[in-house]
């Protein structure tokens, strides 16, 4: 199935000044298989993609307004911001995750790499066209037979809970609505998970305009889920966001 950038990611075993202990993707041929080797982590990972509901975390931006890249910000005793998020989706059993990176990718990539955490890294060298070129990116990574829908994030938002990405799941599978998402109100929160039916409409979006217009066409009240967590939308963009979280 075709991707947006007219290619497919390819995995390389020994990424360039990353170390060994994550995989690194460029835009280049690849195949799609059923089950897929991920030398990340602590060795080699194999995992059979029935039914799979992957992550896709977006981390490619510029981080203008905070000034510095949000994925390696300290938070908590031991992790970063796009730590945290990654032992998030794992407490909450995804076994499949994969970081988009652009702006200093290289950097963010050799950060995460020394937390020894298992995931994929896709580098989308277009993250200047905007956070849909980096959907399009991840989509082209987790893509493949088997795959029935997949859970996004932003790096922004790292205080998410495990309980908030289980009961997204589990609306899913009890509702199979095309789009399920965090909601408090009028507010809605990450992480957005989205059926792979519309996986192809978000491929030819115009990046102008995002995602969001398809995700609101094909939300629904039975795709909504009532949190009470505020972390699922918490999105800290700012050196003064990011003090209070610290506080």
């Amino acid at each position: 199935m075709p991707s947006a950038t007219g290619t497919h990611p390819k995995l390389v075993r020994c990424p360039r000044s990353v170390g060994r202990r994550i995989a690194h993707f460029h835009l280049g041929a690849a195949t799609h298989a059923a089950d897929v080797e991920i030398t990340v982590g602590h060795g080699a990972r194999f995992y059979n993609m029935a039914t799979m509901i992957p992550a896709i975390v977006l981390a490619a931006g510029r981080s203008t307004r905070m000034g510095r890249a949000k994925a390696t910000l300290p938070i908590g005793d031991h992790d970063t911001f796009l730590t945290r998020i990654v032992r998030t989706f794992l407490d909450a059993s995804v076994d499949d995750i994969v970081i988009v990176l652009g702006h200093e990718a290289e950097s963010v990539a050799s950060s995460f790499a020394a937390s020894g955490l298992p995931a994929r890294v896709v580098v989308n060298n277009a993250y200047d066209a905007g956070q849909l070129s980096s959907l399009q990116a991840g989509l082209s990574v987790v893509d493949r037979p088997g795959v029935r829908a997949a859970l996004v994030t932003l790096v922004d938002v790292p205080l998410v809970s495990a309980d908030t990405v289980r009961r997204v799941i589990d609306c899913y599978r009890r509702t199979h609505a095309p789009v399920v998402r965090p909601t408090s109100g009028d507010r809605h929160g990450h992480p957005l998970l989205i059926d792979r039916a519309l996986f192809d409409a978000l491929r030819t979006a115009d990046r102008a305009a995002g995602a969001k217009p398809i995700v609101r066409a094909h939300a629904s009240p039975v795709g909504d889920v009532a949190i009470a967590d505020e972390g699922s939308f918490a999105d800290i963009d700012t050196p003064e966001e990011y003090a209070r979280l610290l506080l």
